[in-house]
């Protein structure tokens, strides 16, 4: 009902350098993104401005110049590497002729590809209906039509646009009831485990840095692992064995990434509380992106906004075997390993993860043995 046309196969990529330091790296991670979303880069734009044009965002100028190369490329849909306001986007699909995604629009995109299970696609829906509430304003003609009758088909004289309006309301309402009885589900089953001696861990990091290749390496599962942005978005969880006696259970999380919409954030919370009710995060980075530091801020960023800094953290430096470099770790000033270099393909390293697992599972245990002495009935 609410749903834009589809995308198309053709893109024309449009980046924009406004003295960004880290431009280079932004055009190439939007390449990535058009790629996951099985699209094909017919061309691409890269211009430099100082500030965003209010009426075409790249400036009437250059849009009369990309205009050439769109009908040139014979590219169907046009990506900006940015997020263009309601009225830019309407300004430039009625210049360009043709669909354009703004850099949100083509993640949510992404995320409704990769969607499996009834939360995940739950989630996604949430995320583009609350995208695509802003953007209900004149967006298509067929909503300046008179609609009449009463009831469900509006009252008479009710435009279409308003009652897309209000039935777009009763979705999102109806949607975040769902996910909140969802939520509520999955916060017994994390009591449920937390009064037990499991260690509950959540791999984070940034999108495509191996975290679902480190999953299947250390549970011997076969979850999805593939080089592409958000290959997977569904949590998934597993018992993880370390050694007699010692429980665990690890999920493989949703990746991050820079400047992640909000309205995905805000879907995604009660996915993205697996990671805030941990005992400890696996941050895997991937040390061969020649950007990980950047990747590693984006991601603590992420974290200090669903409140989970403050979790215990084992950074996880992933693609030793692209660098020629050998398995290692450092240790915090508690003599606890903090950080390693591994190889989650090939498996060099794991051990050494494995241990600074056991290390805070007995850590975990001490605490819960102190509270239980100091205040039995209250444990």
């Amino acid at each position: 009902m609410f749903e834009r046309p589809n995308e198309g196969k053709s893109a024309c990529v449009i980046s924009i350098n406004f003295g960004d330091t880290d431009f280079e790296e932004s055009v190439e991670e939007i390449k990535e993104l058009v790629l996951s979303a099985d699209m094909n880069i017919v061309s691409t734009v890269n211009i430099k401005r100082s500030a965003p044009d209010p009426k075409y965002f790249l400036g009437s100028g250059k849009a009369e110049e990309v205009k050439f190369i769109i009908e040139d490329s014979k590219a169907d849909t046009v990506i900006f590497n940015h997020n263009l306001s309601p009225s830019q986007e309407r300004n430039l699909e009625k210049y360009f002729s043709t669909r354009i995604f703004d850099r949100t629009a083509l993640i949510l995109l992404i995320f409704a590809k990769r969607a499996k299970s009834h939360e995940g696609k739950l989630q996604v829906e949430l995320a583009q209906l609350d995208h695509l509430s802003t953007r209900l304003i004149k967006g298509w003609s067929h909503l300046e039509r008179q609609k009449g009758g009463i009831g469900v088909r509006g009252g008479p004289g009710e435009k279409q646009l308003e009652l897309d309006r209000r039935m777009l309301k009763l979705r999102i309402k109806q949607l975040k009831e769902k996910l909140d009885k969802l939520k509520r589900q999955r916060t017994m089953q994390r009591k449920k485990r937390s009064r037990s001696n499991v260690l509950n861990i959540s791999i984070v990091g940034y999108t495509n840095a191996g975290k679902s290749t480190l999953f299947n390496q250390l549970t011997h599962a076969n979850a999805l692992a593939m080089n592409q942005l958000f290959a997977t978005l569904d949590t998934t969880s597993r018992k993880l064995f370390i050694q007699e006696g010692v429980e665990c259970v690890i999920s493989d999380t949703v990746g991050f990434i820079k400047a992640l919409p909000t309205t995905l954030i805000e879907a995604f919370k009660s996915t993205l509380e697996e990671s805030r009710e941990a005992d400890l995060l696996l941050h895997v980075v991937n040390m061969a992106n020649p950007n990980h530091t950047e990747q590693i801020a984006a991601v603590n960023k992420i974290l200090e906004e669903i409140k989970a800094a403050s979790i215990p953290q084992i950074l996880v430096l992933n693609q030793i075997d692209r660098l020629d470099i050998k398995a290692n770790h450092e240790k915090d000033e508690y003599g606890r390993i903090s950080t390693i270099q591994l190889s989650a393909k090939t498996g060099e390293g794991i051990e050494l993860l494995k241990e600074a697992i056991l290390q805070l599972h007995v850590a975990k245990q001490s605490s819960e043995t102190e509270i239980f002495e100091e205040n039995p009935l209250n444990y």
